[in-house]
């Protein structure tokens, strides 16, 4: 045990059989690893000749096919996850004016960055308390909606609509990094639906990928050739070429984008977004039900339409600390259960991922009432 942390050890016959439950860096799953040491001719090769363009393509295809990409939706890709894919869609996407609902630490970042752009407008931003979400609301001259379908800092996940009454040629734009993979959403709802595949998709972080409709290419493509300078590392219509040859403008993490496929590819032979929504509504069903029936833990999402099935926020009673909760956990290999930081409440925030078991899940729970049983009666 570490200094500090109480020495309570956890039956085994309450431990989850994998004890991982992070919100990205997140679980992935064994076979995908084996998949990855037993494929030959694979990394450290080049991502210009066939074997890796043949896994972009895969990527590329098992997203269409796990979203159900409406006729002339692309998949596009880049290396830097969600955090560069800001900066692009700021410098791409964006024409003169965006909108964001903001209710938490990643649904606020985007408009961090538009707000800063010398050559945009001050941007709308619709902003509620954290654990709560805005609706978009329609206004003139707004020609991006930035929605974020799953807040991961607070465990809250949106209905994705596009705005009634918005001007023609508005684009929805849609960051799904913890969501997508895991939340059920209708695809034409939206013109760029972008995350990173290190939550839902079981993966490593360090890529961005995104679903794009041709009306966000031909903005795309009309932004690249005006008069805006684009730096070439986050330049959208760049990406955009390359994807459609089945390849990222420079290397990609090779390890990356095989985990990634191999984690859509199970979703998809097993019933695609249906068969992984509904695992990780299982294992919301679990949590959020334990949570309810506790005397110390509660739902932090008091609105259960909002509560996400991806991310679960559980506050805890003020009587037991979920630091120590989680730092037991932890010395007994169950990891990465500690609230977001940056909300400074005493909270355990846990995964529900696909690869995630709804059995651990329950285990899970388990395990956090014999660690505050014993941290009552010490």
């Amino acid at each position: 045990m570490s200094t500090g942390t109480p020495s309570i050890t956890i039956p085994a016959d309450l431990l989850p059989a994998d004890g991982r439950f992070g919100s990205g860096p997140s679980k992935v799953r064994p076979e995908a690893v084996a998949a990855l040491a037993a494929e030959e001719g694979y990394l450290g090769t080049s991502h210009r000749q066939a074997p890796v363009k043949f896994m972009v393509s895969r990527l590329r295809n098992a997203v269409a096919e796990l979203f159900a990409l409406p006729d002339g939706y692309e998949v596009i890709l880049g290396n830097g996850g969600t955090t560069v894919f800001w900066d692009a869609a700021t410098f791409g996407l964006v024409e003169r004016k965006s909108q964001h609902l903001s209710f938490g630490e990643f649904s606020s970042k985007f408009a961090e960055c538009t707000s800063r752009a010398p050559f945009l407008d001050d941007p709308s931003i619709i902003k509620t308390d954290p654990g709560t979400a805005p609706s978009a609301v329609a206004e003139a001259g707004i020609d991006l909606y930035a929605l974020t379908h799953n807040e991961t800092s607070t465990g809250v996940a949106i209905p994705i609509v596009r705005p009634e009454g918005a001007d023609p040629g508005a684009l929805v734009a849609v960051d799904a990094t913890s969501a997508a993979g895991g939340l059920r959403f209708d695809a034409a709802e939206t013109d760029v639906y972008y995350f990173a595949p290190q939550k839902c998709l079981g993966s490593d972080g360090g890529l961005w990928i995104a679903a794009v409709s041709p009306a966000a290419m031909e903005r795309i493509e009309r932004l690249a050739t005006g008069d805006r300078w684009i730096p070439a590392s986050i330049d959208l219509k760049i990406a955009m070429d390359n994807s459609l040859k089945d390849q990222t403008y420079n290397t990609p993490a090779l390890a990356t984008i095989f985990l990634a496929v191999h984690q859509m590819e199970w979703i998809n032979q097993n019933g695609g977004l249906g068969f992984s929504s509904g695992r990780c509504a299982r294992s919301a069903e679990i949590i959020y039900g334990w949570a309810e029936r506790s005397d110390y833990a509660t739902p932090y999402v008091t609105d259960p339409a909002l509560r996400s099935n991806v991310v679960a926020t559980i506050d805890i009673d003020d009587a037991v600390d979920a630091t120590v909760i989680s730092k037991v956990l932890r010395a007994n290999g169950i990891v990465d259960t500690d609230s977001y930081r940056k909300l400074g409440r005493n909270q355990l925030r846990v995964a529900l991922f696909p690869a995630i078991d709804a059995e651990d899940v329950n285990q899970l729970t388990r395990s956090i009432d014999h660690v505050v049983a014993e941290l009552r009666s010490a």
